[in-house]
């Protein structure tokens, strides 16, 4: 019976699914706070444009570790995402991550319905079932496999329904699913391994909070959308 009910509930989700950037038409953006081990280090804004059919969205990180006041980590980085209709038909992103310059820049080839990828990690093609690894997508949640937004490379995951819960953010209380999403093989170097707790609204088709550990307990939250 269980097993009965995750599968109604992933194909109404994927369903759901299939229109997902007409989710996002009420959003001029959305702003995400970066923690680390419960201190404010950084932010994730994403801004949506939009004109008739065409949806662009641009992404702007930031955030810097310091240990005793020295610099240990940091990452500065842009995005931009183009959409016509529900198809993805560009990304480009510029990172700097700890003074080494990381980059993607990936279009559609329409006539090939597939993704063709120049990145600092990879370069080569993708199969179109693949979604940008962004948290202002709820798509990531439906996908086998994901692209970096900072290297390109190309990593394939596997989701897990939790639970639907109640989840406390900045004095507003939502109805949220959680979800575990997880590399496909686990046995991966642990730095490189896919290994997130996430939060989804589903009223408002929006990431809520994403944590994970790597050398600390990390959490994106929203602080605002409008």
């Amino acid at each position: 019976m269980k097993k009965l009910l995750l599968l109604i509930f992933f194909l109404t989700y994927s369903f759901n699914g299939t229109t997902h950037m007409a989710h996002y038409n009420k959003f001029n953006k959305i702003e995400m706070e970066i923690l680390k081990d419960g201190e404010v280090i950084g932010y994730n804004y994403y801004f949506f444009k939009k004109n008739k059919n065409e949806t662009i969205v641009t992404n702007q990180i930031k955030f810097t570790v310091k240990i005793l006041g020295a610099t240990v980590f940091e990452i500065e980085g842009y995005g931009e995402e183009k959409y016509i209709k529900d198809k993805l038909i560009s990304f480009n992103s510029k990172t700097r991550q700890n003074k080494k310059e990381k980059f993607v820049n990936l279009k559609l080839n329409e006539e090939r319905n597939e993704f063709e990828i120049k990145g600092s990690s990879y370069s080569g093609k993708a199969s179109t079932d693949n979604v940008v690894g962004n948290w202002w997508s709820h798509k990531i949640l439906q996908s086998n496999s994901q692209i970096s937004p900072i290297s390109g490379s190309i990593k394939e995951q596997v989701v897990t329904f939790i639970g639907k819960e109640k989840l406390e953010l900045y004095g507003t209380s939502y109805d949220v699913e959680h979800f575990k999403l997880t590399s496909k093989d686990m046995s991966i170097p642990k730095d490189k391994r896919l290994n997130f707790d996430i939060w989804f609204d589903k009223k408002n088709a929006l990431i809520l909070k994403v944590t994970y550990s790597r050398m600390g307990n990390w959490e994106y939250r929203v602080k605002n959308f409008e």
